[in-house]
């Protein structure tokens, strides 16, 4: 089960959570693949017992990069590695992946109806952290993902101790965001998730080590908080750490698990 600690203000909710990085086939339009990863696939995940949610990223079909350019990071998206959609999955405990074999054994076989590569990055428990920056009843209108690589030299445990003590609070205290979810990566290894006849590679230089969903009140509030001076600050802070920062403009974030329970229907 989830944890949660004060932190003064906003509480945290810690989580066990995994992200599916996807890109869908492109012998087929863009949109047949996400109108099929949103339906019939979506079907397969959401019968999986032991999650507490299961939301679907998709990502806006344009996506040069969000974050501000910074010196020595890369902060424009590589046309060739960008990401098409994101399965967050959170599990109710650290044995909850173990329930759920069968259906994964189903999304396998299915993966390749409709993707072309899909890499999985894992967190321990309780390395997913949700702010309560707004309440429940908050109406989010505009998101962003951001996926951060730490720079070589740096060591695993500093960056973490980064993105989980003064990113994620830091963020939190700018006041003009209504969700907040960090998650911080375990090493990739593509047995985790090596599903056939889609592609797993993921080169050392291109791998990821932390993610961070922000949610707006409006498009407008996210345009102006990336060209924000908290947002400069960050970027100072986060130079000698990470290597690159991809801002991802997300176009829909669809709900098929929550509390633990499906949904008739997905959320926005």
């Amino acid at each position: 089960m989830s944890t949660s600690q004060s932190t003064g203000k906003p509480n945290v909710k810690k989580h066990f959570t995994s992200s599916i990085l996807l890109w869908v086939r492109t012998d087929q339009p863009r949109q047949t693949g996400m109108d099929y990863w949103k339906g019939p696939h979506s079907g397969i995940i959401a019968a999986t017992p032991g999650l507490e949610e299961y939301r679907q990223i998709h990502l806006a079909e344009h996506n040069p990069g969000l974050w501000p350019a910074t010196s020595g990071m890369e902060t424009a998206i590589p046309g060739d590695r960008k990401i098409d959609g994101v399965a967050e999955v959170t599990f109710q405990s650290a044995l909850a992946p173990l329930q759920g074999r069968k259906q994964t054994a189903l999304a396998y076989k299915d993966e390749v109806n409709v993707f072309r590569r899909t890499l999985l990055y894992g967190g321990a428990p309780n390395s997913s952290r949700w702010f309560d920056v707004a309440g429940p009843a908050a109406i989010v209108g505009s998101r962003a993902i951001i996926y951060l690589r730490r720079r070589d030299g740096v060591r695993a445990g500093e960056f973490r101790k980064f993105i989980n003590n003064q990113l994620g609070p830091g963020l939190a205290n700018t006041g003009v965001l209504k969700e907040l979810r960090t998650q911080t990566f375990l090493p990739w290894s593509e047995k985790l998730w090596d599903t056939p006849s889609v592609a797993h590679d993921n080169p050392h230089d291109q791998r990821f080590h932390a993610s961070v969903i922000l949610g707006f009140a409006t498009t407008a509030t996210r345009d102006a908080f990336f060209t924000s001076s908290p947002v400069e600050n960050l970027s100072r802070q986060l130079a000698p750490l990470a290597s690159a920062i991809h801002a991802y403009d997300i176009e829909a974030a669809l709900t098929y698990v929550k509390h633990g329970h499906a949904l008739p229907h997905y959320e926005e």
